[in-house]
Formats: C-alpha cells, structure tokens, sequence
C-alpha cells in the first residue's frame, strides 16, 4: 500500500504582485509583503481553514456572517463568499438555505457516508447498514504505515477491523491504522459503544475531522481470512479500496483498506 504525495494545501501559487499570502496577524498580506502570492479569496480560504484547524468553530457550529467575517478580515462580501463556496465544495463548510454556513459534520445525513462510495445496484433508499468491531489494539504498525502516517520512531498505532454489514450480509473488510498518541483512550469498548458514525466518534471525543481522502483500488482475490469474515468462498473477486485519510492542514490521520464484495453493489464516483 503507498501513499502519493501531496502538495501541502496552504501553499501558494505565484500570482500578481499585489496579492500576497496572509500574514500571521490572520488578515490578508499588504502589497509586497512575503515572497508568495494567491488571489485574495484564497488567501482569506487559508485563514479560514486555519480557524478550523485551531478549533475555533466546531463541527456542526454555526460560522459568523459573510458580514462579520468580511469586517474580521478588511476585504469585501464578495470576496469571502467566494472562499466560503470553495470550503463548502470542498465539504468542510455546509450552508443551510436561512441559516447561515455551518462546520462539517459527519453527524450530518449528507456528509455521514462521504467517503464510502459504495452503492447498491438496485436502488440506495432504507439500506440496513451495521458495523461489528472484531478488534481495537495499540501496535507497532509496518514501516509504510508508519511513514504515511508520519509517526516518529518508536511511535504506535490503534489498529481496528471491522466488519460493515447492509441489510445483514457483510460487504466491507476495513482495517485501519490511527495515529497512537492522537486516539488515546480509543477501545474496543469505545467502539463497542459507538452508535453513530466511526468518523463521527473521532470529531465529538478526539477532536478529528477528516475532510479529505485519497483512494486507490484494485481487484483482488479474496484471501481464506477475509473469505470467511464475507461468508463466501477463498479465491472470490473482491474490489480492494486503500485510503488514507486528512485532516486539516493535509495532516494524514488514517490508513484504511476496505475489502468490498460487490455482488450487489458497485464503487460510484464523480469526475468533474
């Protein structure tokens, strides 16, 4: 399992002399101040996510006005409105027709299942979904999960697996590795106990927000282990999802490998 590299998300690309990145006062930088440069509603982007990177509105919060924000930060409406539209495409903001623009939640219905892309074949409406912890330990993960999770020498992991079941058959295998000093605390009990969603449980008691992931699939064969967890036979054809997960400031968080059986159900995406 690799990890491509990324760019880290508050770089700056080269742009016109006169719009320059923020500054560490948390307003946008004046003319010919620092060395890159963005447009200013990615500037303004960048200092929001910093906010929520500090913590300073939670999941599900309430956000201040495009007003306010606007006052906060000496630029026009316009202007945050379009870095807030970025944030909100990009599924760490949500706007509520009336109410205002709100933080992410996996808690919320339309963001809950964001990263699984797995569907039915027929129809998606009152699928029975359940999800059966098999084990939650601390280990010392392998070099590559600890080098994609940038883990220092020495360092842990909790490692989960799981089992995901839709309308009582298994479907999805996870296994999945976590930052140890992140997920102190993090049991089999916890787990156990855990009614919502697994990325949920991170946001309310570990104060972690995925926002974006990275895939890889494959075709596989499925191992006898993993053949008995799906209750089918060694040798099947599974669909093999490997991710990892950020959160802000494209700090990974996750490593998952979801083993999917897709006899009735297919991987869907969107390419824009």
């Amino acid at each position: 399992m690799t990890a491509e590299a990324r760019p880290d998300p508050l770089a700056r690309a080269a742009g016109p002399a006169d719009e320059t990145a923020p500054t560490a006062s948390g307003k946008p930088a004046g003319r010919g101040e620092g060395a890159a440069f963005s447009p200013l509603y990615r500037q303004i982007k960048a200092l929001l996510v910093q906010s929520l990177e500090r913590a300073e509105w939670k999941p599900g919060e309430l956000i201040p006005s495009e007003i306010d924000l606007a006052a906060r930060f000496q630029v026009s409406q316009g202007t945050v409105r379009k870095a807030i539209d970025e944030l909100a495409a990009e599924h760490m903001l949500l706007r509520r027709q009336g109410k205002g623009t709100f933080v992410a939640t996996h808690h919320e219905a339309r963001v809950r299942y964001r990263f699984l892309r797995l569907a039915p074949d027929e129809g998606g409406e009152g699928v029975r979904t359940e999800s059966r912890i098999l084990e939650c330990r601390r280990a010392r993960p392998s070099a590559e999960i600890a080098r994609i999770l940038e883990l220092r020498a020495g360092e842990t992991a909790v490692t989960i697996r799981r089992v995901l079941s839709f309308d009582g058959v298994a479907t999805v295998v996870d296994d999945i590795w976590l930052p140890g000093s992140v997920f102190r605390g993090l049991t089999l009990d916890v787990l156990a106990a855990n009614r919502g969603p697994l990325y949920g449980l991170f946001e309310t008691q570990f104060g972690v927000s995925m926002v974006h992931a990275d895939e890889k699939l494959r075709a596989v064969a499925a191992g006898s282990e993993i053949a008995g967890l799906l209750g089918i036979a060694a040798g099947a054809p599974l669909l093999q999802v490997d991710r990892v997960s950020y959160t802000y400031g494209g700090r990974p968080m996750e490593v998952r490998r979801g083993t999917y059986l897709t006899n009735h159900f297919h991987y869907r995406n969107s390419l824009n």
